[in-house]
């Protein structure tokens, strides 16, 4: 037997080495972590390092669940963090016997007759599938992304481990207490799996994002688009990490970084739509310095209060204004906050908002300090420990790490723009009612399932 046809087949033996290899890896934080809790010494770097390696190798949601957790402060200690955000698969992508079963079970015994051609080859894999090029007969190029075999279960195997490996650190530190968050990223991975959710998602990106010429989202090809295959027009470009490597001057970091603001927060700010996923391999620069969004498979929608909770937040910080940071935090889903623990809160609010409450033209991080914001979050961990903890509402957890992920990306740009004038334009005609309205109006033309009714 083939080896692709091996992976085709959810194997007893196949899901029990998953299963001890993720365990491996799991019970050797809960052991390292559990020592250094009785006063036994470890190197977390060189153990971040090998778990790092251990589930590179494995496909599938747990990579995707440690690209995640990575960005979220303080659900792991920061070394496993650091190297959990590098992580990339190392496994290589499906054979050819593998995709021409798979396109057979979405497209029917005669789907290679729907394409003029179709790459034997994929042009990249990910934690939760692989692309193929290929070209219709009207001439358009297409890319065909194919889930891999068994996600769902996979996901389920490998949710239970995170929350295994939660639980057992949050015993050791009550700073952050991760449920909310634990439930959020198991309904968000739930969602990833389902393709024509991710399509009903980019008809709305296509809808909200029509009029902004900097920005490029990909055309559905609704017929040739299944549960589990998304297919969409190919988009020629150069990766974004690619190009920050190669060079780019001030004007064009500035543009990237300009299109990508407004690609997160007009959706967020005008329609109450968040992308929880700013990884750098989701975007391409074409040609024409566009900006190119490739993935829409983490989005989560919010209603109008929530997102007026997150405009007046911005407004205490800028007034000092604690009443109405109060009422904020109530507005996210926060309970019982103390007025010790909102003064921690409102430090951390306070760095993340800057950019935006200075009416000048500045880089994201306007200190010579790389390391500030890490200072800063191990102060605020501290403040937490000894105030009796947090929970952050789930519906905070794709917000906060938007915000550190784009952040993280207008770092690596160098970007130097006037962050507040951006801000205040696209909030100049909030209002919270016509929020509500013109979400309902565009996910019913997009066709997208509304959670909130």
């Amino acid at each position: 037997m083939k080896t692709d046809d091996k992976l085709d087949k959810t194997s007893l033996f196949g899901g029990m080495r998953r299963m001890i290899r993720s365990t491996t890896a799991v019970g050797g934080i809960a052991a390292r972590l559990a020592g250094e809790k009785v006063g036994i010494s470890i190197n977390k770097s060189a153990h971040a390092e090998e778990l790092k390696n251990i589930l590179g190798g494995l496909k599938g949601p747990m990579m995707k669940v440690a690209q995640l957790i990575s960005t979220i402060p303080n659900i792991l200690p920061e070394e496993y963090a650091q190297e959990l955000a590098e992580l990339q698969s190392n496994a290589p992508p499906m054979g050819w016997s593998f995709v021409r079963r798979r396109m057979q079970s979405e497209l029917g015994k005669d789907w290679e007759s729907r394409f003029l051609k179709f790459s034997h080859e994929a042009a990249a894999a990910a934690s939760l599938g692989q692309v193929h090029r290929a070209l219709l007969f009207d001439g358009k190029e297409v890319a065909c992304k194919l889930q891999y075999p068994d996600m769902a279960g996979t996901v389920d195997a490998d949710l239970k481990q995170l929350k295994l490996l939660i639980s057992l650190y949050h015993r050791l530190d009550n700073a952050i207490k991760q449920d909310e968050v634990y439930k959020e990223l198991v309904i968000r991975l739930q969602e990833e799996l389902d393709y024509k959710r991710e399509a009903a998602n980019l008809r709305l990106f296509s809808l909200m994002l029509r009029n902004k010429n900097s920005i490029v989202i990909p055309q559905l090809i609704e017929e040739l688009s299944t549960e589990r295959l998304l297919t969409m027009s190919w988009i020629e470009g150069r990766g974004l990490k690619t190009a920050i490597d190669l060079g780019l001057n001030q004007i064009q970091s500035n543009g990237i970084a300009r299109a990508l603001f407004c690609s997160w927060y007009t959706p967020f700010y005008h329609y109450g739509v968040i992308h929880g996923d700013p990884h750098m391999g989701n975007f391409l620069i074409n040609s024409q310095n566009q900006l190119c969004l490739l993935d829409f498979g983490s989005i989560r929608i919010f209603k109008g209060k929530f997102v007026k909770g997150v405009i007046d937040l911005c407004k205490a910080v800028e007034t000092h204004d604690d009443e109405l940071a109060y009422h904020a935090y109530k507005s996210w889903g926060f309970k019982n906050i103390s007025k010790e623990t909102m003064d921690i809160l409102n430090e951390w609010a306070r760095f993340l908002y800057a950019p935006l409450t200075q009416d000048k033209e500045r880089s994201i991080q306007d200190d010579s300090d790389p390391y500030i914001g890490r200072k800063l979050a191990a102060k605020i961990h501290k403040g937490l420990q000894q105030t009796g903890g947090v929970t952050p509402p789930r519906e905070f957890v794709l917000v906060d790490r938007s915000a550190i992920g784009l952040g993280s990306l207008f770092t690596r740009l160098n970007a130097k723009l006037n962050w507040h004038r951006l801000f205040q334009e696209l909030i100049k005609d909030f209002d919270q009612e016509k929020l509500n309205a013109d979400q309902k109006s565009a996910m019913k033309q997009a066709r997208v399932p509304n959670p909130l009714e």
